[in-house]
């Protein structure tokens, strides 16, 4: 890279810093409270770090200045005023960066405080276990009937607190969506809690931010926050079991789905598919991805995928399967009524 383009890239990065980062998976373009107190404080101790930086190089420059202006008069003079002046600047700095460090734990305590009493009025709780390499999400309710299980699509409603119970089935997993929250990992055996809420409707990745194997890059999710009447309505649609197939090709794939390999991993709701090794597709026709994001949800990309998930996700636990072209575009044709 030459030095021109260097100073261009640098001048865009800068730029995009400044700018807040605004509309990208980024923890400086916070949309709910609990990133919008990180946000502030990684602002502040940035802002300070580089205060005590520049004070500090400043008072570096200085003193490397004077002794060497003293070297070339006398190297051996010793200034008792001076020596003591450096004394009384190393212990002022030593006690100052002793009260730098105590308000900034104290910052980070308080800012915990805040963070834990967001979950205080939670009005849902969703499961997530993480899976190589993708997210299970379970709305939990004391109703049996009304208990949701999708896949790396998180709805929520905007402006309410949600309340996430985070396991792993095989390895440590990290849940992180910068715009409305911190990370936290996904323990096998254990079951941590976060809570999210987004300030405004919108979508906001988010990603697996502990390394978990081959397809790590390849475990993203998205947190769709929406009105709580559209929300609602979503709800509701998702608990309906999968609808009939209405042309003959749909019902082909239904068919090939149900009597093929497929049906070992997937669960239907109405159909007699019902494992849960792999994701939930009863509406997977209604996510905006595929592969937890590794594709947007498309007739082509669903193909693929189903054709070739090694090629696209090589070590995902989907296995290639014998499929010629009637059969492939016969399920894609029944998985893309699934809305």
């Amino acid at each position: 890279m030459t030095k021109a383009a260097g100073r261009i890239a640098g001048a865009v990065l800068l730029a995009f810093i400044l700018s807040g980062c605004s509309g990208v998976q980024s923890a400086l373009d916070p949309k709910g409270p609990a990133a919008g107190e990180l946000a502030r404080l990684i602002w502040f101790f940035t802002v300070l770090c580089t205060i005590i930086w520049v004070l500090v190089m400043g008072v570096v420059a200085g003193i490397l200045l004077r002794r060497r202006q003293r070297r070339l008069h006398d190297p051996l003079r010793v200034d008792q005023d001076e020596e003591r002046t450096i004394s009384r600047v190393v212990i002022s700095a030593v006690g100052a960066t002793a009260l730098v460090l105590v308000g900034l734990t104290l910052l980070s305590f308080f800012a915990n405080r805040t963070l834990a009493g967001i979950g205080e009025d939670a009005v849902l709780t969703i499961r997530l276990t993480g899976h190589q390499w993708w997210w299970e999400v379970r709305y939990e309710n004391a109703e049996p009937n009304r208990i949701l299980t999708t896949a790396n699509e998180i709805h929520i409603p905007a402006g309410e607190a949600v309340r996430l119970l985070l396991e792993s089935d095989d390895v440590i997993h990290s849940f992180w969506v910068p715009s409305l929250h911190g990370k936290l990992d996904l323990v096998p055996g254990m079951v941590n809690t976060l809570t999210l809420r987004a300030d405004r409707p919108g979508i906001y990745r988010g990603q697996c931010a502990e390394f978990c194997g081959a397809q790590h890059a390849h475990m993203a999710t998205l947190v769709v926050a929406q009105p709580r009447a559209e929300f609602d309505a979503w709800y509701d649609e998702q608990l309906k079991s999968a609808v009939e197939p209405s042309s003959e090709e749909q019902r082909t794939g239904r068919d090939t789905f149900l009597n093929g390999p497929c049906v070992m991993c997937h669960r239907i709701q109405g159909t007699p598919a019902g494992a849960i090794t792999g994701p939930d597709l009863t509406h997977v026709a209604s996510r905006q991805t595929i592969a937890a994001g590794t594709l947007r949800f498309s007739r082509g990309n669903l193909a693929a995928w189903i054709a070739d998930p090694q090629g696209i996700k090589p070590g995902s636990k989907m296995p290639v399967m014998d499929l010629d072209g009637d059969q492939l575009n016969a399920i894609v044709a029944y998985l893309e009524s699934l809305k």
